[in-house]
């Protein structure tokens, strides 16, 4: 299993046609599933949790209001992108680089989830672009 400390949950109205989309598109690997209502997929360190959305308080995304997202760090963020709209993403920010160092770009996918793919293209302090660093880090 990922060593990730948090994994998130995300509903989607059919598991098995999300599991075979986001391993397509953002090029996550399935781990395990549990029927057709529950999937573990795997990217780096990292895991996300497919679960049906059951209509017992799970639910995908239904209005213009984005209340979540999940950021995945990735190798390549031009490459991930191309692959990304390839298999239909919607393209909501497409990649730029950022004064804090990394190269992001945010898609949508099938059932409405945002999804931010970052690239660390450079070490830069949080104090240089208007941060601040924690007392303890």
């Amino acid at each position: 299993m990922p060593q990730s400390s948090v994994i998130p949950e995300l509903a989607y109205p059919d598991v098995r046609e999300a599991v075979a989309w986001l391993c397509a598109a953002f090029g996550f690997a399935q781990r395990w599933t549990a029927g057709g209502h529950r999937a573990q997929l795997a990217i780096g360190d990292a895991a996300v949790v497919v679960m049906a959305d059951d209509g017992d308080g799970r639910e995908t995304p239904h209005s213009e209001t984005i209340n979540h997202g999940v950021m995945v760090r990735v190798e390549n963020v031009d490459t991930h992108h191309a692959q990304a709209q390839l298999h239909g993403a919607t393209i909501i920010d497409r990649p730029s680089d950022f004064p804090y160092g990394e190269r992001q770009y945010v898609a949508e996918d099938l059932a409405g989830h945002r999804w931010t793919f970052s690239q660390t293209i450079a070490d830069v302090a949080p104090e240089d672009w208007g941060g601040q660093s924690s007392p303890d880090s």
